[in-house]
C-alpha cells in the first residue's frame, strides 16, 4: 500500500508507505495548487508503484486519480469512498466565495462518481447520495475509526451540573453560528447549565463572542487530543451537533460509546446513528428555536437524560470495527474490482 496525501509543515514527507506533500506557497493558494498538481503526482506514483487499485476519499480526489491514470497509462482501478455530501465543500465550508464554484464542482463530482470503477459508501445516507447520480455502490461499510479511548472503559456517570458539549470544526456546515444563537435563547432558562465548545476553523469569532456574552455559562477550547475529547464527553451531559449537513459524524459514535445522548439535527447521516427518543433527540435543521427548546428540556430533566444515556452505548456497537475487520473488507472490495 502507498498513501499520497498532504503533510503538516515541517513533517517528514516520504517513507516506505507515505508520500506526503508539504504546504505550498503562498499558503492562500495551497489548496488550489494541491488539487491542480494532484493528477501529475498521482501519475508519478502509479508508474512507480503499479497498484491494482487506487482509493479516493472524495469525488474530487477520484477525478484527480482518473486523470492521473490517463496520464500514466497504468490500468489501476479507481475506488471512490463516499463519506458524506460532497456538495458541502463549496457551499458550507471556508469562504462564502466558494459558492461560485458550486455549479462546476457539482458536475465534476457527479462525473467522478459515474466514472469510478467502484464506489464504497458508509451509510444509508451516503448510499442514497450515490444512487441519485445513477450508481449502485459496490460495498457499504463504515470507515475505520480508532475508538479505543472511547470504548476501552465503561461510561462515566452523568455530571451533576448540566453541561452540553459541541465538538467539531467551526465551519458553516456544523452550524456553530446557529448553536450560538440557540444558546443565547436557552441559557437564561437553565441558569445552572454550561455549553462547552471544542474546535477551531473559520468561524472562531462565533465562540469568542458567545463566551464574551455568556462568560458564566460558556467555555471554548480550540483543540484537545483524542483522549481529551473522551474526557470532555465524560464531563458532559449530552453532545449537541446542530449540523446543516453531515455525512456520518465520528463524534456521534464517540459520544454514544461514552454513554452520552445526542441532541442533533435530522440531516444527512445523523439519523443513521441517533434514534429520536432512544439515544438522543432530533430537531429540524436550521430551527434555532427548536434547538434552544430541546437544550432547555434536556438540560433541565436529569431523569430523561439518564434514560437516553442508557441506550447510548449499545447503539454505537454496529459502527465499531477492528483494523483487521476493516482491512478485510477493503481487500475484498479491491480484489473484486481488480478482477
Amino acid at each position: 500500500m502507498r498513501v499520497l496525501a498532504s503533510a503538516a509543515e515541517g513533517s517528514p514527507t516520504r517513507d516506505g508507505t507515505f508520500v506526503l506533500v508539504p504546504p505550498l506557497r503562498p499558503r492562500r493558494l495551497d489548496g488550489a495548487l494541491f488539487y491542480v498538481m494532484l493528477p501529475f503526482r498521482v501519475a508519478r506514483e502509479l508508474r512507480r508503484f503499479r497498484p491494482d487499485a487506487a482509493l479516493a476519499e472524495s469525488p474530487y480526489e477520484a477525478l484527480a486519480i482518473l486523470l492521473g491514470r490517463a496520464l500514466a497509462g497504468v490500468p489501476a482501478r479507481v475506488v471512490l469512498d463516499v463519506h458524506g455530501d460532497w456538495r458541502t465543500a463549496t457551499r458550507l465550508y471556508g469562504s462564502t466565495a466558494r459558492r461560485l464554484l458550486s455549479p462546476v464542482a457539482d458536475r465534476v463530482a457527479d462525473a467522478a462518481v459515474r466514472r469510478a470503477d467502484a464506489v464504497r459508501t458508509i451509510s444509508t445516507f451516503t448510499t442514497d447520495l450515490v444512487r441519485r447520480v445513477g450508481v449502485e455502490p459496490a460495498a457499504t461499510f463504515p470507515a475505520f475509526m480508532d475508538l479505543a479511548p472511547f470504548a476501552e472503559r465503561p461510561p462515566a456517570p452523568l455530571p451533576e451540573r448540566p453541561r452540553a458539549l459541541f465538538v467539531g470544526v467551526l465551519e458553516r456546515y456544523k452550524n456553530v453560528d446557529g448553536l450560538a444563537d440557540a444558546w443565547r435563547l436557552a441559557a437564561p432558562r437553565v441558569p445552572g447549565a454550561e455549553l462547552v465548545l471544542v474546535g477551531k476553523g473559520t468561524l472562531t469569532e462565533v465562540p469568542r463572542q458567545l463566551v464574551a456574552d455568556l462568560p458564566e455559562q460558556t467555555r471554548w477550547i480550540e483543540s484537545v487530543p483524542t483522549e481529551g475529547v473522551a474526557d470532555e464527553l465524560d464531563r458532559a451531559s449530552l453532545l449537541v451537533l446542530p449540523s446543516r449537513s453531515e455525512g456520518m459524524g465520528r463524534v456521534l459514535v464517540e459520544a454514544l460509546l461514552r454513554g452520552r445522548p445526542v441532541l442533533a439535527t435530522r440531516v444527512g447521516g445523523i439519523p443513521d446513528l441517533v434514534r429520536d427518543g432512544e439515544n438522543g433527540v432530533l430537531v429540524p435543521p436550521g430551527d434555532t428555536r427548536a434547538l434552544a427548546d430541546a437544550l432547555v428540556a434536556l438540560l433541565s430533566d436529569p431523569e430523561r437524560l439518564a434514560r437516553l444515556a442508557g441506550g447510548a452505548r449499545a447503539s454505537a456497537e454496529p459502527w465499531v470495527a477492528t483494523p483487521a475487520d476493516y482491512a478485510r473488507r477493503v481487500r475484498e472490495l479491491v480484489e473484486a474490482v481488480a478482477a
